[in-house]
């Protein structure tokens, strides 16, 4: 019986030629990110249990993959009430809540003002579908001490940057406020205790529409006439351009104009910064997170019907570790949704060479080809010629390779190869 070879379901192996476009769009992410005053970070891929399950993580940290404890009998293993007494660590869900326990662990050598980027692998539970793996890289920027306005321009600014440093248009930044949030459903009459259940349904309109959250909303026993009667507002569904008075138009009367003023700020600084209108304004968006404070964004596209990124502010995490708040907010690229989308130029091919040699040619004379085209800056591979050299040229020229030239028994240098174009 033939044995399973295959990944873990939601876990991917890379060809060398899809590797290296990962990689290639992981540099531009790092360059742009770099260019705008962020510092790379790297934290384990493991954090302590009670870490991952503190209330931090949202939903997420029911996907959490849990390690068991080393040395567990079988009383411990019968008398556990659940899951969570057999565990002390767990692979990290995603990189906001390493950041929190990081920053905690070394501010005394972080700058006040800290500007972070962390791209690394992050694992869930996840089922297995299009678009959702159980292993998948984030790209996260942050920034932390910083309580005003000028986080949230930043980490947008240098994630538009990055979005049209790697090609990509037609892409906006979708922003709301928790604020707005919470005022929208005071005006509408929903009570305070009931607030996080109500933005739990309306952050599910994407995927069951007006009727299926004014329907759970009615379930939950909640005003869900008064979003109804909402949603028939013409404006209210379109994403306006930044504004006070756009935003104040697609909001019921009486939220706070402070934070309406505040989030339009923060709109028109970016589309500045930008010199083109990339911010809209969605009175909808709410970001799943509990733990987000204060402004709210994702990227839209119009060839996903996912968000390709979000992140927002979160104030009050860190003081869970330090014992007092620190202002924070970040940014997350949905790295696996966004490499899908791009078409890169593949622009290598021509240092990418391979030498064909014959069965007789010695190794020390491969050896002095090989590194005499290294030093010129060439990417080099050494095939032994097959009797049948098509499927090996279609190898190459899927790896990236443009040019071969033969290597033969008399050749004694690289001024000896007649190098040629792959398909020629």
């Amino acid at each position: 019986m033939a044995t399973q070879v295959n990944p873990p379901r939601g876990m991917r192996d890379f060809l060398p030629a899809e590797k290296k476009r990962r990689e290639h769009v992981l540099s531009v992410i790092r360059s742009v990110y770099e260019a705008h005053g962020f510092e790379e970070i790297e934290t384990p891929v493991m954090e302590d249990s009670e870490r991952l399950h503190a209330g931090l993580g949202g939903d997420n940290e029911k996907l959490a993959f849990g390690v068991m404890k080393r040395g567990l009998t079988a009383d411990d293993l019968s008398s556990a009430t659940e899951s969570l007494d057999l565990v002390d660590l767990g692979l990290r869900f995603d990189l906001t809540v390493p950041l929190a326990r990081f920053y905690a662990s070394h501010r005394a050598e972080l700058p006040t003002v800290f500007r972070s980027i962390q791209i690394a692998s992050v694992w869930r539970a996840e089922r297995p579908q299009k678009g959702r793996y159980r292993q998948f890289i984030q790209a996260d920027i942050d920034i932390i001490g910083e309580p005003g306005a000028l986080a949230e321009i930043e980490l947008m600014t240098a994630t538009g940057a990055t979005l049209s440093a790697l090609g990509l248009t037609g892409w906006t930044i979708r922003v709301n406020d928790r604020r707005l949030l919470f005022g929208m459903l005071e005006a509408l009459g929903f009570d305070p205790a009931d607030y996080d259940s109500a933005l739990i349904t309306i952050d599910k309109l994407d995927k069951i529409g007006q009727g299926g959250v004014v329907a759970e909303l009615r379930e939950k026993g909640l005003p869900g006439d008064a979003l109804e009667t909402f949603f028939r507002r013409p404006q209210t569904m379109e994403f306006l351009p930044f504004g006070e008075r756009a935003i104040a138009k697609a909001l019921p009367a009486g939220v706070d104009p402070v934070a309406i003023a505040e989030l339009a700020a923060i709109g028109l600084a970016v589309d500045e910064g930008k010199g083109a209108p990339v911010v809209q304004f969605d009175p909808f968006l709410v970001r799943g997170m509990g733990y987000y404070t204060g402004t709210i964004f994702e990227i839209a596209h119009p060839s996903s019907t996912s968000a390709l990124g979000g992140g927002g502010r979160y104030d009050g995490m860190i003081g869970r570790f330090l014992g007092t708040d620190v202002p924070a907010a970040g940014f997350s690229i949905g790295f696996e949704r966004i490499v899908d989308l791009l078409e890169l130029p593949d622009d290598t091919t021509t240092d990418a060479v391979a030498l064909l040699y014959d069965a007789d040619v010695e190794f020390p004379t491969l050896m002095a080809l090989k590194a005499g085209l290294i030093a010129e800056g060439k990417r080099v591979r050494l095939e032994k010629a097959p009797r049948n050299v098509k499927p090996l040229l279609a190898q190459l020229a899927a790896s990236g390779y443009g040019s071969v030239a033969s290597v033969k028994a008399d050749t004694t240098g690289t001024g000896d190869l007649a190098f040629r174009p792959l398909g020629s």
